[in-house]
């Protein structure tokens, strides 16, 4: 697809961040959006720095990505009010419990993969129909470079962004003969909100966030032009692209480690740090070792 104008872009996670870059990006080509957000008041942020614009048409609904049948009615509306979708991006996601496994609840985790994973499958599998009934099409689907490598206290988050990666290349391969392209994004340190609210989020913002998302936004607009899949841009996302297939899994564990543990709690990694040879000796407390 080379051409924007007049298509009906639909856009996730539009509230802010990416979501919101994609959103101002596409109206400059004169597209018409189908934008999404949990909040509702930055969805209405970005309505309103869209109402000068050059898009013809905008339809919001502020709903959950994780809910199936919120997001099966969002493309049904989207149906009535705009048409059939040409491009579906779906840039949804949160940031995660931010513990170690250990540490984490059974609700951190199913929490993330609904939101993460299952709102990118129901966001993909609600616009398919509409994309293909077009005859051209795109799917844009945000994964991490944490969908290429394991990070400390991010289990529930790279979980759910390697699924991402994995359903986004199956489906690759699947709509192969289609008109149909498919675009997996793997963001680097983009300058958003997605660590907000976690444990040591305004470090990890202030020391990794560097990217902004209006770089990537105009990115993806040209790789969906181009066709190029894979898109793995931001900062440090080439260093992170390149640990996760030229080193050995034990070094690059050893990087990421070292990377990364400045953020880290010690006392929750007290719990499962090896003894050293002083505090493994008889009669240590191993808790005062580890202070």
């Amino acid at each position: 697809m080379k051409n924007f104008a007049n298509k009906i872009i639909v856009i996730t996670g539009a509230g802010s961040g990416m979501g919101r870059a994609y959103a101002l990006e596409f109206a400059r080509l004169g597209a018409r959006l189908a934008l999404n957000d949990y909040d509702p008041v930055g969805l209405a942020e970005t309505v309103q720095l869209l109402e000068s614009s050059a898009a013809p048409a905008v339809f919001s609904q502020a709903f959950d990505v994780g809910n199936r049948e919120a997001m099966n009615a969002f493309a049904a509306a989207v149906q009535h009010e705009l048409g059939n979708a040409h491009v579906i991006i779906n840039n949804a996601g949160i940031g995660g419990g931010g513990q170690p496994v250990w540490a984490m609840s059974d609700n951190d985790y199913e929490r993330t993969l609904q939101i993460n994973f299952f709102g990118v499958v129901y966001g993909t599998r609600a616009f398919l129909p509409q994309l293909l009934a077009n005859g051209e099409g795109a799917i844009v689907n945000v994964s991490s470079v944490f969908g290429l490598v394991g990070t400390p206290n991010s289990s529930d988050y790279c979980a759910a962004k390697f699924a991402v990666r994995g359903f986004s290349e199956s489906l690759m391969v699947e709509l192969e003969e289609s008109p149909i392209s498919v675009h997996l994004v793997h963001p680097g340190g983009i300058n958003t909100n997605i660590a907000k609210g976690t444990p040591n989020g305004e470090e990890f913002t202030r020391k990794y966030l560097k990217t902004d998302p209006a770089d990537v936004a105009r990115e993806v607009i040209q790789c969906i032009r181009s066709g190029k899949q894979r898109i793995v841009l931001g900062h440090q996302s080439t260093q992170l692209w390149l640990a996760s297939w030229a080193l050995s899994l034990e070094r690059r564990n050893r990087m990421l480690y070292r990377m990364l543990k400045s953020m880290l709690d010690p006392r929750q990694y007290d719990l499962v740090r090896r003894p050293t040879a002083e505090s493994a000796r008889p009669g240590t407390d191993n808790n005062e070792a580890a202070r």
